[in-house]
């Protein structure tokens, strides 16, 4: 033991309460609109986790309608990762910038395989030497059509309406109508495809107000790496297909490795993308982390008595003083804080944003939702969401990964048993999490999460 080193007294969550104060705020007032890093601002300070049995693109889109954001896991090929990446960014927006498109020579076959993968109703139709638009086929065009074997130029529509590149909604609405037509191909100078505009996305935008958009309207979407160069590639190539935020998880970001990959994706990209990185649990870490680039930091190490650092090698700080230390030296410096770890209520997730937090990753509470990967299996009368082992197997990073593209620290091990109950929609389960924080806030005299985490009193439950 170091030497004059004082044992010093550390809380849980559940080892608080929130003292309430006099309040004029009522609930439906609160405002839970918050910082994930320096630059994007969340509607709700909810993050689904990077985990195999937590968020791909289904779930990434629902965060992202909710106000709340969804983080890719990576235990898929890189190219698989930066696919689900790409679903994310094309799912809507303004307008879906570099579309998909085809030629005129490509076989019908071909356009339906695009729509199947891409999720899309309809398909610009280019030349392949000089990309001028030509057409546009749809699934009205092929409906019933059985000889697949066809160029799409024999089945396309070559009146196609378009605008060019800078149009405004209202401008492409009254488009829309005059020419009753629900597709707009934008084109540039050239005469070049330059984007889409769909009255689905037009209808998304009046649907999801409170969404978590970028500056084009497309859903915003996170990602997780480990260390290495196999992260550094990754976030090269997500960064490519719209990437909004790189989270760099590991077990314990104090390290060497970590802050070298921090830093070399911050030079490599500049600010093109947002990196969140730890997990780290003292004021020193979360220093060196924003040195070398990071724009959030996650806090938790052992933070809870289920967490496997704590169990199986005695390390950790219970979440709520991991997180009162970290977000002071990060308020010094600008750096939101995010708890990844051990929030499993909503009483919970109130009390880690009144210590300081700005946003909390939930990972087993959304596992059992529609939108998770796996399947709805109903047994000896309960109801679960599964996820195949051996397709997780499948996904796992060759055995030839390099030690440091891995996570040696990382002591949680897979479950036999993947499956878990059944949640429903994720919707529901992020409603009444946000209705505990929203009653926290009216308790507390909060009108927005600034004021709680300003506000906020803790008092010390009894043993």
């Amino acid at each position: 033991m170091k030497a004059n080193a004082a044992i010093s007294e550390t809380y849980g969550l559940d080892d608080v309460l929130l003292l309430p104060n006099e309040t004029g705020v009522k609930p439906s007032a609160a405002s839970t609109k918050t910082r994930l890093t320096k630059t994007i601002e969340l509607n709700i300070p909810i993050i689904s986790a990077g985990r195999d049995n937590v968020t791909e693109s289904p779930m990434a889109i629902a965060m992202a309608h909710l106000g709340g954001l969804g983080v890719i896991h990576h235990n898929m090929p890189a190219g698989k990762q930066v696919e689900e990446v790409r679903r994310v960014k094309r799912a809507e927006g303004n307008m879906v910038l570099n579309p998909i498109t085809i030629s005129p020579e490509a076989s019908v076959a071909e356009a339906v395989d695009l729509m199947t993968n891409y999720r899309v109703s309809g398909l610009p139709v280019a030349e392949a030497g000089t990309q001028k638009v030509v057409g546009i086929i749809t699934g009205r065009d092929i409906r019933f059509f059985e000889d697949y074997a066809k160029p799409v130029s024999e089945l396309m529509s070559k009146e196609v309406v378009t605008a060019q590149a800078g149009v405004q909604m209202d401008a492409a609405k009254k488009l829309m109508h005059a020419h009753r037509i629900e597709k707009i191909v934008v084109v540039d100078a050239q005469g070049r495809c330059a984007g889409l505009v769909t009255v689905k996305d037009i209808d998304k935008l009046a649907r999801f107000p409170q969404a978590t958009r970028d500056r084009h309207g497309r859903l915003r979407v996170g990602a997780c790496v480990r260390t290495g160069k196999d992260a550094i590639d990754r976030a090269a190539a997500m960064a490519d297909a719209g990437l909004d935020v790189l989270f760099i998880d590991v077990a314990h970001a104090h390290s060497r490795e970590v802050l070298g990959t921090v830093s070399h994706i911050r030079q490599q990209r500049s600010s093109e993308v947002q990196i969140v990185a730890g997990n780290v649990v003292t004021p020193e870490a979360a220093r060196s982390l924003i040195d070398s680039g990071a724009d959030a930091v996650m806090v938790g190490i052992g933070g809870h008595d289920r967490s496997a650092s704590r169990r199986l090698a005695g390390v950790g700080v219970p979440q709520l003083s991991a997180v009162v230390r970290v977000a002071e030296q990060c308020a010094m410096m600008g750096v939101p804080v995010i708890v990844n770890g051990g929030v499993c209520s909503p009483s919970a997730f109130a009390k880690a944003i009144a210590a300081g937090a700005e946003a909390v990753i939930f990972g087993g509470l959304f596992a059992g939702t529609d939108e998770a990967p796996g399947e709805i299996v109903c047994h000896e009368g309960g109801v679960y969401k599964v996820v195949n082992p051996a397709a997780k197997a499948q996904h796992r990073p060759p055995a030839s990964a390099t030690a440091a593209a891995l996570d040696p620290l990382a002591l949680d091990e897979d479950a036999p048993d993947t499956s878990v109950p059944y949640r429903g929609p994720v919707a529901h389960t992020v409603q009444h999490l946000v209705a505990g924080l929203k009653a926290a806030m009216a308790y507390t005299g909060s009108a927005d999460i600034p004021a709680m985490i300003e506000n906020a009193e803790f008092v010390r439950k009894p043993s």
